[in-house]
């Protein structure tokens, strides 16, 4: 280990010392809940510093073993065992070390539409839809519908839901992009396999203080809400549609009654756009590349493909495919989501040098 990062990692620990030091002196208000936050964030990585360090010592004890011929052989057993877990612990401080961004920790807004294919794209929607629904309830997460419009065969026009929990988007944030399904629909008479595509957009949760949204820079219109196909019209105007006219993002809400709670979700998902295109604005300077960029939905375009017929899912941008379909749209997609996280920390390792 370089002594860069030797360095680096005596003062993570100095300064948790010193966070408890000022925590045991009683320090009150704000002063302490800052303390605390930072010190709970670096205990994980102090915790995995002492392991380090503990086993460089063992290290060192045991090559100093060698040359006792009684404790020799014991003495090269835990070597061998020291050898195989110091790449490891090293391994796991870089990848603790990396930046870290800012919005993993928070809760997320999915926003799932139909591209192309027609009504078979529509009715994978309401798949795609359900098994992140069923992810979320693995995780104990907690799935509101903000929004749910079907169409007259049942398949989704547009689904956005808000899921509150612990790391949400950091475990979600890869799931943003084209979703392509290969199939034959249940209206194929000839047998014929079909591809439809799915558009997938993972946001974080903007909070207050990181979107500045004035009143004067709003056009609210209401009107009538409709149910599928236009029935079910409702008599008050309850729904809202909400255009920031500095962005030009538009919002539309119609799920609630109440005009007061349509409006009151439109402006949760209008700050998380405006949220996630300021994030996209500076990450747009550091890399040619936004991974949660969803494009258009052209077929052509995708970040993961269901076959059905063939019973696999395949993730084109870590080359992963698993043959357990039925599995992965029952809400199990762990596998994926670890594979693509380890990606990313290895990219970002890479760049470091």
């Amino acid at each position: 280990m370089s002594s860069d990062l030797d360095s680096r990692l005596d003062r993570i620990s100095d300064r948790a010392a010193e966070l408890r030091a000022m925590l045991s002196e009683g320090i009150t208000g704000q002063e302490f809940s800052k303390a605390s936050k930072e010190l709970s964030d670096l205990e994980p990585l102090e915790a995995r510093i002492g392991d380090l360090r503990a086993a460089e010592r063992a290290m060192v004890e045991a090559e100093a073993l060698l040359g006792d011929a009684e404790m020799r052989d014991l003495a090269e057993a835990e070597l061998e065992e020291l050898r195989a877990t110091l790449p490891a612990l090293r391994q796991e401080i870089r990848i603790a070390l990396l930046p870290k961004d800012e919005a993993d920790a928070r809760s997320a807004i999915l926003e799932i539409r139909p591209a192309a294919g027609g009504d078979e794209a529509a009715l994978f929607a309401t798949e795609l839809f359900a098994m992140y629904q069923k992810y979320a309830g693995l995780h104990g997460w907690k799935f509101e519908i903000l929004e749910y419009s079907d169409t007259e065969l049942g398949g989704l026009k547009e689904g956005i839901a808000e899921i509150n929990g612990r790391n949400v988007f950091a475990r979600l944030k890869f799931e943003s992009g084209v979703h392509r399904v290969q199939r034959v629909p249940a209206t194929e008479s000839q047998g014929r396999i079909h591809t439809s595509t799915v558009t997938v957009a993972v946001l974080p949760e903007a909070e207050d203080v990181d979107v500045q949204v004035n009143e004067s820079d709003l056009r609210i219109d209401v009107y009538r809400a409709s149910g599928a196909g236009g029935q079910h019209v409702n008599k008050t105007e309850s729904a809202v549609r909400i255009t920031h006219l500095p962005t030009g993002i538009v919002v539309a809400m119609q799920e609630e009654r109440s005009q007061h709670k349509n409006r009151a979700k439109a402006m949760k998902i209008l700050r998380a756009r405006m949220y996630e295109q300021q994030r996209g604005t500076l990450a747009a300077t550091r890399a040619a590349d936004r991974k949660s960029q969803v494009g258009t939905g052209d077929r052509s375009e995708r970040i993961r493909t269901y076959n059905f017929p063939q019973g696999r899912v395949s993730d084109h941008r870590i080359n992963l495919t698993l043959y357990k379909i039925d599995r992965v749209m029952q809400g199990e997609l762990d596998e994926f989501v670890d594979a693509l996280t380890a990606d990313d920390q290895a990219a970002r390792l890479a760049e470091q040098g």
